[in-house]
């Protein structure tokens, strides 16, 4: 039994919500005690009954809305309530940015320990809707019936949707038809936990400025029932299409696609740009899923590198090297290192789609590859960074503090890990002069940063 007499499991409790979790939710407290309830806001008076409980906080489902913030709206998603695809949409866009900016402000303040940062307020959409170019969506079956959705939070039960207001239209459209297809000739979804069935996942992906649209369809076996017929339904009615897919992925995992792909018909890629550059996709290509938002956040990114045409630039964790192709514009000369073998591949044919010739990719990590360029005597003068969610390895940014650069440019996708990696180079020599927040994701509780940093006098 937990040692806790503060709240008990399944009983209702009135309380106030005085801050927000990282997630979205309201956080009050019942006799000093923290209570986390997902759909409420700050300011408001709620009533939530106690669904979960630990040693030092409680998860309460909310129940009534006493008093409502200003922020407080109608979501516009009849199902947003059991989907787990937004956080937020019972929040106004302008709240949701306000949360955002506040949250940036906290971690720096708390994880970083750094009180002079300048933080901009966040940078939002025009239209916060129908804003990602790709959606991946699992298949079974709920209730004996047909299931296309995302799943509810914390669970793998899917929730069947006919439209996503998060995803492009063409989305809603290919989901649809894969439904009727699949009815009309009773073929399989797979069943995770019998690991049975055809049918695992069905992703669309549509280049926003080329309109190019490509649907992948993911099985566990290499043979598609009725798969002409599947090209012809999405061929007959799907504007803009240009590349039909199967990814085969036999094995029992959580990992959606497969590493086989076989064109069933059109190409096996599509096009989108961003900014100037063209970039060619594929079923495993990485791309940035809000193009609007990726062109500001990379221009916001050049912005602060500051680049005469005279600096050598290190780009790390470069991906597929679009940050690389943006930052090529001004700079002499940008290596960039990625470990994913595939993806440095996809950067050298995107450098050379765009006849770009001042940029070299290296694969490996970059907390080794980056030191040995330095031991080779390769000194950058500007250093980017765009690590994945767990944030960057002390070694690397003890080996930028080594080489000395005037600027290290921060692009992250966690706010969390970003403070903790500025407190680092705060205590290496470096100063983080100002932050951008840009929102790349509205209706859920994610925000991208980019951090501008200077070496210290």
């Amino acid at each position: 039994m937990l040692e806790n007499t503060a709240v008990e499991k399944n009983k209702d409790y009135i309380i106030d919500i005085v801050s927000m979790g990282y997630e979205g939710e309201g956080v009050g407290k019942v006799n000093n005690f923290t209570v986390f309830a997902q759909g409420a806001l700050l300011g408001e008076t709620v009533k939530v009954k106690i669904v979960k409980l630990s040693k030092n906080f409680a998860h309460g489902k909310l129940l009534e809305v006493i008093k409502s913030s200003k922020h407080r709206i109608e979501p516009e998603c009849s199902i947003y309530k059991r989907c787990g695809g937004c956080q937020m949409q019972h929040m106004s866009y302008e709240g949701q940015l306000e949360f955002k900016t506040n949250r940036v402000k906290d971690v720096v303040n708390r994880i970083g320990k750094l009180k002079d940062v300048v933080i901009h307020p966040a940078v939002g959409m025009k239209e916060p809707y129908r804003y990602r170019n790709k959606v991946q969506l699992p298949i079974g079956k709920v209730k004996n019936e047909v299931a296309i959705g995302f799943y509810a939070p914390r669970s793998h039960d899917i929730i069947d949707m006919d439209t996503c207001l998060i995803q492009d239209e063409a989305a809603d459209k290919v989901v649809h038809l894969t439904r009727e297809w699949i009815n009309k000739f009773n073929i399989e979804p797979y069943n995770e936990e019998e690991n049975k069935g055809t049918l695992r996942h069905i992703m669309i992906r549509r280049g926003f400025k080329t309109s190019e649209v490509m649907v992948v369809i993911v099985t566990k076996e290499e043979v598609l029932p009725y798969s002409n017929e599947f090209v012809e339904l999405m061929v007959k009615n799907i504007s803009g299409l240009k590349s039909v897919i199967q990814n085969i992925n036999p094995k029992k995992t959580n990992v959606i696609l497969g590493s086989k792909n076989k064109v069933l018909w059109g190409k096996d890629k599509i096009t989108d740009f961003i900014g100037e550059f063209k970039f060619n996709i594929s079923p495993l290509s990485f791309f940035q899923v809000n193009p609007v938002q990726t062109e500001i956040l990379y221009g916001k990114a050049l912005e602060y590198a500051g680049l005469t045409g005279e600096e050598t630039v290190f780009d790390a964790y470069c991906g597929t090297g679009t940050i690389s192709l943006f930052l090529s514009q001004k700079a002499k000369k940008v290596y960039g290192v990625e470990i994913v073998p595939e993806a440095i591949e996809d950067a050298k044919k995107n450098a050379e789609e765009n006849s770009v010739e001042n940029v070299e990719f290296l694969v490996g990590e970059s907390q080794k590859v980056i030191p040995e360029l330095i031991r080779e005597g390769v000194k950058a003068e500007v250093v980017v960074v765009d690590p994945p969610r767990k944030g960057c390895e002390r070694s690397l940014l003890e080996a930028f503090s080594t080489m000395k650069p005037q600027k290290i440019v921060y692009v992250s996708c966690d706010s969390a890990t970003l403070a903790r990696d500025l407190g680092i180079l705060n205590e290496l020599g470096y100063k983080t002069v100002e932050i951008q927040p840009v929102d790349m994701f509205p209706q859920t509780a994610h925000i991208e940063n980019v951090a501008l940093i200077v070496r210290k006098v």
